[in-house]
């Protein structure tokens, strides 16, 4: 049922990884977590917190996820909250529709959100829009979960960002975490929301550990649908979401180091509803701004975000035109060497901060 790509990085991440499943193994754990064991264990207490939650997608059960997010879930919660399906997405996210319509809470789990568009009736024209259409009487409580946007070396079928896709759907949210607090706190945020949503993850970010407070371990903890200010600056500010943050924090460590450039990182988080105060409240601090995401340059969300400072007050604020940092108008190349040039990272987003600035 598994690529060998997916079977590979599938046993690595199960030989690295341990059974979350509890929040008693949180309690007892580092400070530091993993976006996977973030997200095992929001899954895990939620599940426990409400009986209508339900896990169901390809190989969530059996074989723990093929990225090795559900596991565990299945030896605790048993077949009827985790189930497995067979290789149809239309199948079984209208079943999972079908069963949020009737007052359960399904998580369906897309082993890669390009197969998504199986199921793209089901999402939008079933899930998305029922609320409006019934006159407000038929909610339905549903979250889409998965890998979104590129990995590694798995082609241009395995490789798409789907945030502007979905961004652009009324009835639906929109959220794409970065680090671990922001997977736990978001995805618990999103189980409990009575809309659909769209929860994308990027598959390169599930074995990376992150710091987490104290407050992130209470199994109460949410996150409100806004933005956060990864660093502070003063000088440009650069707006970006989910793997991008790591490489726009980087930029932002050799502009400070070899420029005397302060940035600002701002990490999203939400793309659907957009933080746009937060932006425009950049915006006026450092006068310059540029957008970075791993989309297809056209009609993406930096274009949103850009449409949004131009129709606000921010606009005036602006000392440069505004720069978008992209993926390349390309379909994502298999080949390494041009797979790397096709996507954003840490000394593409100087250059276009360089740029803005008229640094030399």
């Amino acid at each position: 049922m598994l690529s060998s790509f997916t079977k590979q990085t599938s046993k690595l991440f199960l030989n690295n990884s341990t059974t979350l499943a509890t929040s008693a193994f949180i309690r007892h754990a580092s400070t530091k977590m993993t976006v996977r064991d973030a997200l095992n264990s929001a899954l895990a207490e939620e599940m426990d917190r409400d009986d209508d939650v339900f896990l169901i997608g390809e190989e969530v059960a059996q074989y723990n996820g093929a990225y090795k997010v559900s596991r565990g879930l299945l030896d605790r919660f048993g077949e009827r909250s985790v189930v497995d399906t067979p290789i149809t997405e239309m199948g079984f996210t209208g079943l999972a529709v079908g069963a949020a319509l009737k007052g359960l809470k399904p998580i369906v789990e897309f082993m890669s959100f390009n197969f998504s568009m199986q199921a793209l009736d089901q999402v939008i024209n079933s899930a998305a829009k029922t609320h409006y259409m019934s006159g407000g009487t038929q909610p339905c409580q549903i979250v889409f979960r998965g890998p979104n946007g590129a990995a590694v070396g798995v082609g241009a079928q395995h490789s798409q960002d789907f945030t502007a896709w979905y961004g652009s759907v009324p009835g639906m949210k929109v959220l794409t975490p970065y680090s671990a607090e922001d997977a736990r706190g978001l995805l618990k945020a999103a189980i409990r929301d009575p809309n659909p949503v769209v929860f994308l993850e990027n598959e390169l970010l599930y074995g990376e550990s992150f710091e987490v407070s104290e407050e992130a371990l209470d199994p109460d903890f949410t996150l409100p649908y806004l933005s956060k200010i990864e660093r502070e600056g003063s000088d440009i500010s650069i707006v970006t979401y989910t793997r991008n943050t790591q490489f726009a924090l980087q930029a932002a460590e050799i502009l400070d180091k070899q420029y005397g450039v302060a940035a600002e990182v701002i990490n999203l988080r939400s793309i659907r509803p957009l933080d746009v105060d937060a932006i425009i409240k950049t915006v006026k601090k450092t006068n310059h701004l540029i957008t970075v995401e791993s989309t297809f340059p056209s009609f993406g969300v930096g274009s949103e975000i850009i449409a949004q400072v131009m129709e606000s007050e921010a606009f005036d604020y602006l000392d440069a035109p505004v720069q978008r940092v992209t993926g390349a108008d390309v379909p994502t190349p298999y080949a390494k060497e041009l797979e790397d040039f096709a996507f954003p990272d840490p000394d593409t987003i100087v250059r276009a901060a360089k740029e803005v600035l008229s640094i030399e």
